[in-house]
């Protein structure tokens, strides 16, 4: 396979978190339809989470197991181990420490001037969106170094496995995204959205570039622990939201939908053999 034919089907698996955000858009939506939407993207990141933790662990333990029998260092494992911790207390309490500051500002008047800053300027639905999507994006960016390793290394059957399963696994992640506007009436324009799309979709692509180009484990796994971080501040973070609304039974059954939806596009990966 040529790198243009890569390039464009990593783009492709990419580009299909944008069939999840129009739902972002729907006009008076019931609140128990609003409280499932939630749910659902709850659900569909604790999946990510668990994937993305899994993931980020594989190299940490191969190092201890390396390290253990004396086929690798001691050096080696504690700093993946670091790695790991680091990356993922940044991606989780940055968020925190970041959202203590815009509180910490106080409310703005009219005489005293609006925040400055792009995010500062964003409505709260619109701000735990960006964050969520700047989750699933670093989390792209690892797929795509999947899908570059594995065509770099000759292994091209299981570059295209993996280009398809993240196509479809991509697909769920749009109402990950939009999962902030449940709660509320605010309706995000469709600019926002394309936005939003593109900062958790092109890290597939770009991710696909870099992976096809040279392998760093230890790069791979630090954008895996910094999207863990951000995926369980924003999990926190839209549990508060169901909280508000009221609908136990639904955030359940909403929750279980969305974590069971992320599994059955693993599972397609796994029968595939890949």
């Amino acid at each position: 396979m040529s790198t243009t034919k890569l390039l464009v089907l990593a783009a492709i698996a990419g580009s299909t978190i944008f069939l999840g955000l129009p739902v972002g858009r729907l006009k008076h939506a019931m609140p128990k339809t609003r409280a499932a939407l939630n749910a659902v993207a709850i659900g569909i990141l604790v999946f990510l989470l668990f994937d993305v933790l899994s993931h980020a662990n594989e190299p940490v333990e191969a190092a201890l197991v390396h390290a253990q029998s004396g086929a690798g260092t001691w050096t080696r494992f504690v700093g993946l181990l670091a790695v790991f911790i680091v990356g993922v207390t940044i991606g989780s309490v940055s968020l925190v420490r970041y959202d203590q500051w815009m509180a910490g500002r106080g409310p703005r008047t009219p005489a005293v001037g609006k925040p400055t800053g792009i995010i500062a300027g964003l409505s709260d639905a619109k701000r735990l969106s960006l964050f969520i999507a700047l989750g699933i994006g670093l989390h792209n960016f690892s797929e795509g170094l999947a899908i570059g390793q594995s065509a770099a290394s000759g292994e091209i059957s299981l570059a295209l496995m993996l280009i398809i399963g993240f196509a479809l696994h991509n697909g769920t992640e749009g109402f990950g995204i939009v999962g902030p506007f449940a709660s509320g009436e605010e309706r995000p324009s469709w600019a926002f959205l394309g936005v939003m799309g593109v900062i958790g979709g092109l890290p597939t692509f770009l991710g696909t570039v870099v992976g096809n180009s040279f392998v760093n484990e230890t790069l791979f796994l630090a954008f895996l622990a910094l999207a863990a971080g951000s995926i369980l501040y924003v999990i926190i973070q839209l549990l508060k939201v169901a909280n508000r609304m009221g609908q136990p039974e639904i955030l359940m059954w909403g929750l279980v939908a969305g974590l069971f939806l992320g599994f059955a596009t693993d599972y397609i990966l796994v029968a595939a053999g890949a």
